[in-house]
Formats: structure tokens, sequence, C-alpha cells
């Protein structure tokens, strides 16, 4: 059995959270020992809940050289949020140490871990396996750049790219292996307040849906506002948000809030609904573990995504053969097709959405054919135990490369 410390920095459980979890329950029996670092939040309380033991952080640093999220201006006084978070983050890989004394391969779930990684390869002397879930800043005419790849020249054996937009993404060099996120919606936990949530959802012709936390880069306020437009034209339909809003925990998050650097915007939210007047047509439902309730709900799901990225809200989806609509600058077609598994549309335009809904509104027919269409790409892509099989290969390809060097 191989053991594995994994080192995730997302305190509220959501789609990397999720997407990890979906890897660990999906290994064969008996193939991995797994223990998780994470910040401090639900996530903990999911891993644990599947069997997974768990080390608890009161914050866990990183560094983000992310295309969409990188420092700049104000965000670079996240920088003090990482410079709380690192002795935390020390001891966390300290007291995994203590307990467990030693594993086979170091997993970082992000690629913006490079500071736990860097750590954890200094305590332990073992493997780092790194996954990368956003696009890079790929300019090695960036200094940042060019010191990141360095770095993960060192210490990374492979990097896991989610798909191939965020393996191209990446400064060249690394070494890569794509492996899409799985889902398996078998595994989904249930949760009976969902029912009674649902209960409060008008009938209407259409239900639009997103689900996640309620974060701005996720395009939210772009699918009020299309909503404000589609309902003032009379269109009969719903427009349903099922997530969480994520709590600034210190006072430096609430700083960071205050200066509109953390993305928390439930409250603009409801107070826009309330404005448009859309409280009949607009629902704002909490957070659950059981899509496979949700997702059947929905006709047709939005993912506006502000950072050019498929999320696994649309290949979830797709599972229950629904469609998508998508803001990509690019589409590769390994996660997503346009006009065949969705529609693509422009970032940050909620005209761009509005025309995309007001197709399928008036295309019904096309809700299924392109449904059908995305579940065919999920289950050749995105199968739980498939890509677990294939994350296990590369532990045991690391284990066996270093056996033979010493």
């Amino acid at each position: 059995m191989i053991k594995v410390l994994y080192i995730h920095h997302v305190g509220t459980f959501g789609g990397a959270s999720r997407s990890l979890l979906e890897i660990i329950k999906s290994f064969p029996e008996n193939s991995v020992n797994a223990c998780l670092i994470s910040q401090k939040g639900n996530t903990v309380d999911f891993f644990q809940k599947a069997g997974v033991k768990t080390i608890e952080a009161k914050g866990i640093s990183q560094f983000d050289n992310g295309r969409y999220y990188h420092y700049n201006g104000l965000r670079w006084l996240i920088l003090l949020r990482e410079l709380v978070y690192l002795p935390f983050t020390f001891l966390a890989i300290i007291k995994a140490k203590r307990i467990y004394k030693d594993f086979d391969i170091i997993h970082v779930n992000e690629i913006q871990l490079i500071i736990p990684a860097l750590l954890a390869k200094k305590i332990f002397k073992r493997p780092i396996v790194i996954h990368s879930r956003s696009l890079q800043q790929s300019d090695l005419k960036s200094f940042r750049t060019r010191i990141i790849r360095d770095q993960l020249l060192k210490i990374a054996e492979i990097i896991i790219p989610i798909d191939k937009a965020v393996e191209q993404s990446l400064p060249v060099g690394l070494n890569t292996r794509v492996v899409h996120n799985g889902f398996d919606p078998v595994s989904l936990l249930t949760n009976i307040n969902t029912v009674n949530e649902w209960s409060k959802v008008r009938k209407r012709r259409l239900n639009i849906g997103m689900v996640g936390n309620i974060i701005r880069h996720k395009g939210m306020d772009e699918f009020v506002e299309a909503a404000r437009i589609l309902v003032t034209e009379g269109f009969d339909i719903n427009f349903i948000i099922v997530g969480d809003k994520t709590t600034p925990r210190t006072i430096l998050a609430k700083i960071l809030k205050v200066l509109k650097i953390s993305h928390d915007i439930r409250e603009d939210l409801v107070k826009k609904i309330g404005l448009y007047n859309l409280e009949k047509y607009f629902y704002l439902l909490p957070f659950t573990s059981n899509l496979s309730y949700v997702y059947p709900q929905f006709d047709v799901l939005c993912f506006p995504n502000q950072t050019d990225a498929i999320g696994r809200p649309v290949f979830e989806a797709a599972y229950f053969k629904k469609p998508s609509i998508v803001c990509l600058s690019s589409v590769l077609g390994d996660t997503f097709i346009h006009n065949e598994t969705g529609l693509n549309v422009e970032a940050k335009k909620p005209l761009a959405l509005v025309t995309a809904i007001k197709y399928f509104y008036n295309n019904i027919s096309e809700i299924e054919r392109m449904g059908l269409n995305a579940y065919k790409l999920a289950i050749n892509t995105h199968d739980s135990k498939i890509n677990a099989v294939k994350i296990l290969d590369i532990y045991k390809e690391i284990i066996n490369k270093n056996v033979r060097q010493n």
C-alpha cells in the first residue's frame, strides 16, 4: 500500500476539494493509505467522513501565479495573509511527520502551494507530485514565472494538469501528465434539506442553474444581470444558484473583503435581486453534497467563469445529460465542444449569456441533443475510477524510478 500525504489549502469544500476526494475514494481497495493536511473548515469534515486521516491547519500558505489572479496592485496585500499562515503550514507538516513518520509520495493539490511543497520536500525528502487545477502565467520574461518554474523543476517529479488548457498554460520544460478530474454520481451523499428548499421553486418553462461557492469571479454578477434582462423581456425562466458564501474567518480576511480583494458577494446578489424585483424568478439555495438531486432539476447549467477554465459543475451536469453555457477563449475539445455539448460565450458579457439562454429557451430539443453529447464526452473523459488508476500509476512509476536510482 502506498502512503500518500495530500496537502490542500481550501477550507470551504468546493471543486478542488471534491476533485481530490473523488480521487482518494476511487483508488482500488488497499492501494493507497491517505492522509490530508487542509486548512480549517468543512473540507476536513468531508474527508473525515470518507475515512481519510486529517490534520487541520489554521492556514496554508500559497503563492498564486495564476493567469487571472496573480499578485498586482492591492492584491499584493494577500501576501500578508500567506506570511501569517506560514508557521501554521510548517507546524501542520511537522505534525504529519511526528504522527505518521513517513510517506512514499507527497501530493500537493494545487500548483500555487509551492511553499508547502518546498517545506514538505525538505522535511520528508520524498517525491513530490503537484496538481495544476488553474491556468498559469507561462511567460518566462516574468521573473516570478521563471523562479516558480525553476523551483518546480527542482522539487516536482510530475505536474498533473486537469486538462489540455491548463497544461498549455504551464511554463515550458515541466514534466506534465494530463489527468482529468473524475466524477462518480453514485458516490454522492444525500441531504433531505435540498428537497425541502427545491419545493420553493416555481414551475417555469426553463430552469437555468449555477453550482458553486458564491464568488465574484464565477460570473454571478453577470448571471443576475442576464436574469434582469430576460425577466424584463417576459421570458418564463427560473435562475438558480446552489452554493454558500465564503465567510472571512480572520481580521485580515475581513480587511481584504473591505478592499474588495476577497470575493464573498452573496449580500450584493441579494440586494440586486431585490432591486431588480427578481424574487419570483431568482433562487439562492444552500450548498448540498446531494448533486444527484440538484442537476436533474436544471435544464441548462450556466458556468460563466471569468478564469477561462472549465469547472467541475460542467462535467457533473453532463453526467445528468445537461448542457452548459461556458466562457472559454479557446475550446480544445477534451472537456467541452461548442454547439455540441453546450454554448461557449464571451466572459463578463451579460448580453452574451442572454443570447445563449434565449437559444435554449427557443430550441428545447437542443437541450436534449447537447445534453446527450455532454454525457458521452463526460463518461469518456471524467470516469473517476479510470482517472484514479492513472494517478495511482503515476505514484508507482515515481516510486519504481526512485528505487532504481537508489
